[in-house]
């Protein structure tokens, strides 16, 4: 019932029901000890919604934008309370007083200053928006004044909003013991803090404070990429909760041969970029974008196949390539869209045979087998699990954009899966990882995702209060102790390093010199490096865990587990890389034999159907004895999907794009030799461009 409240109310968690609970049942209270008249409800009921409404905002409950929506917002309920705080006075036959009418007169000037408050915080934000936004690039030549301290941009009109509790509480005051002097000094207050927080705003709209031009900033932005002349750039565009599609690209990236650069398009995605080294350039506009000078750069990578790749792929001076991010059976992993690129770079020959049977357009010539340098971190199999009990990581992918039941198992076998894992003897480890997205089209997935959170947390319970654990608990106790002392540690100097990383409070001043700085990238490097071990190490071996956020990394939990269940996805074909028995579940049950045909990377699983009751056999192989009939296979699909282990991915990945870049250049020495600018023909304008932004795929 809690659950179907919260999903009904658009909130999160219990404790932002329990606030939304006070904030519905807070306003009628109001209203009700406005008419009663009766000042102490009416202050206990104002209080109830001060607060439920800032614990909302400060925990970015989505009702708090569903109230805007339905002309609620945060204005409008500031705006109630003091017209109801108007007619409390005038029910309590306070409306001949003076101080009444310098209430209403306080209330309509603290309106107007809002108004110009809203005015100033706009203007001041729009004057700090740059044509770009940049990391790890010198824009010391542009001349970029400090950005104004956050206290007064962050939250602004929450904080405006809220200078109205000094009125609010003076005329209370006044109503309940009819002292003058009370409510005019809580008028006074909220006129004053409200017209010093105004003043306070206004130096920052001077000339001097605005940000240079466009032309400055992509003329000085042009004047670094002609100095540092990129050789491969790492193309990305999509959705604030797509970044993990360029972050696996991170460290490839940054072991690259050449100079590599980073080419973004949403401003929300450069926020959620992992750390790295390597120089990043936002660039929103898809003008702006045509109109940088890229010459030097030959090989364009592209992780996504959208719409804005036409601002990219448009410019014939590079080859390029759609490397995409995941290998899978899925068929967004054979988007007919992939033949606009020069070449295509698969794995191992399961993708480029996956391209041949789907039949798209892309031609066998233009596909490349790279391997997947991302995989490195993964540890092979040992030969029997680490623990006496084994984990098993269940990691299903999310429900999709339709309502195939091949998209994830989590519908319709998520619960049997784990139900079944959590009854099994011997006993396993249970990690439960789903994919970011899981909830964020089906509500259904969302309450599946939350019934099977709360069969692993109560399991992890009961297993601890066990007998049979309770001595293992006890044995573990201090150097689980000592493990979270550790993180915390480390999570404390990570904060440090990042404070100490960030060079401005807005992304203007932040690109003004946000320059690497290699020893902190180093220490971060080793600090991530040893919060994963510390944190592994925070529960025992044989707990039940829920995992979600970015970390641990997904490949942290590969490299924890003793085997996996998940879907038709690139986990499955990135679990492989480990040896591991594994998992998949034929939800659309279509059948052994078929789901095998259909799907390259379960040749080599066990085939779950809906009830889960094979479980048994994936247990069987995690156990290290002999009943595990799919090894050799496994060792075999290995290769076919992923490539041989020697040369390594990131040799094989090199050497993909030195043969390209010097297709490239061949290219345009040719052009050259031919009379025609390299440049020139690149096939579209300006107006060509225009509306070119929606996303057609993977």
């Amino acid at each position: 019932m809690i659950s179907t409240a919260i999903r009904l109310a658009r909130v999160g968690s219990r404790s932002e029901l329990i606030a939304a609970a006070f904030m519905g049942l807070g306003y009628p209270c109001v209203m009700i000890a406005a008419l009663i008249p009766n000042v102490w409800l009416f202050a206990a009921a104002t209080i109830a919604t001060y607060v439920s409404d800032w614990f909302l905002h400060q925990r970015g409950s989505y009702l708090i934008n569903r109230l805007a929506k339905v002309r609620a917002g945060l204005s409008i309920r500031f705006l109630l309370r003091e017209l109801l705080l108007i007619l409390l006075l005038a029910r309590l036959e306070l409306a001949e007083q003076k101080v009444y009418y310098a209430a209403v007169a306080c209330f309509l000037l603290f309106y107007g200053l809002q108004a110009s408050h809203g005015t100033l915080t706009t203007l001041i934000r729009l004057r700090r928006v740059m044509p770009v936004v940049t990391r790890n690039v010198d824009l010391g030549a542009v001349r970029i004044p400090d950005a104004p301290p956050k206290r007064l941009l962050s939250r602004a009109a929450e904080k405006m909003l809220h200078l109205d509790v000094f009125a609010v509480i003076g005329l209370l005051a006044w109503a309940q013991t009819g002292t003058d002097a009370l409510g005019y000094a809580g008028i006074l207050a909220t006129l004053f803090f409200g017209s010093g927080y105004i003043a306070s705003l206004v130096p920052y709209i001077r000339k001097g404070r605005r940000i240079p031009g466009a032309p400055v900033v992509l003329d000085a932005l042009d004047g670094w990429l002609r100095e540092y002349r990129p050789t491969v750039a790492l193309y990305f565009s999509g959705s604030r909760d797509s970044a993990y599609q360029v972050n696996m690209w991170l460290e490839t990236m940054a072991n690259i041969e050449g100079r590599p650069l980073i080419i973004l398009r949403e401003r929300a995605i450069v926020p959620q970029l992992g750390s790295t080294s390597v120089p990043v350039v936002c660039v929103p506009g898809g003008v702006h974008l045509m109109n940088l000078d890229l010459s030097t750069v030959r090989v364009a990578l592209y992780a996504a196949n959208v719409g804005k790749n036409i601002h990219m792929l448009r410019i014939p001076t590079m080859k390029h390539v759609f490397i995409g991010h995941g290998d899978s059976d899925k068929l967004a992993s054979v988007n007919p869209y992939s033949k606009v690129y020069d070449e295509v770079w698969t794995a191992g020959r399961a993708g480029r045979d996956r391209y041949a049977l789907a039949d798209v357009g892309v031609r066998d010539e233009d596909i490349v087998e790279v391997g997947r340098p991302q995989l490195a971190p993964i540890r092979s199999r040992p030969a029997t699990p680490a623990h006496p009990v084994p984990t098993v990581l269940y990691a299903p992918t999310w429900e999709g954009w339709d309502d195939n039941p091949g998209n994830t198992s989590l519908l319709l076998a998520g619960e049997n899966i784990v139900r079944r894992l959590l009854k099994a003897e011997p006993p396993v480890r249970v990690l439960y990882k789903p994919h970011p997205f899981t909830g964020t089209r089906s509500p259904a997935a969302k309450a599946v995702h939350a019934r099977i959170t709360d069969m692993v947390e109560k399991a992890a319970a009961q297993r601890a209060a066990e007998p049979r654990w309770v001595e293992q608990v006890s044995a573990e106790q201090a150097d689980r102790a000592a493990a979270r002392a550790e993180l915390a540690r480390i999570e404390a100097r990570l904060a440090e390093l990042s404070v100490s990383g960030t060079v401005g409070d807005d992304e203007s001043e932040e690109s003004r010199a946000s320059l690497a700085d290699p020893a902190r990238e180093s220490e971060t490097a080793t600090l991530r490096r040893e919060w994963n071990a510390a944190y592994w190490r925070t529960f025992g071996w044989w707990e039940h865990k829920v995992v979600t956020g970015s970390e641990p990394h997904l490949y942290d939990c590969f490299n924890e587990s003793d085997g996996m269940v998940s879907d038709i996805s690139s986990v499955v074909s990135d679990f492989i890389a480990s040896g591991k028995p594994y998992a998949v579940t034929d939800s659309a049950e279509l059948g052994v034999d078929e789901f095998k045909r259909q799907n390259t990377a379960v040749r080599a699983a066990v085939i779950l159907s809906n009830s889960a009751r094979e479980i048994g056999e994936l247990l069987a192989a995690i156990s290290g004895g002999a009943a595990d009939p799919l090894a050799e296979d496994r060792r075999e699909l290995k290769e076919y999907l992923l490539g041989p282990d020697e040369p390594t991915s990131m040799e094989q990945f090199n050497a993909a794009v030195r043969a390209l870049a010097a297709k490239a250049e061949a290219r345009n020495q040719g052009v050259t030799q031919n009379g025609a600018e390299p440049e020139a023909a690149a096939g579209l304008n300006d107006s060509d461009i225009t509306g070119v932004d929606t996303a057609v795929g993977n």
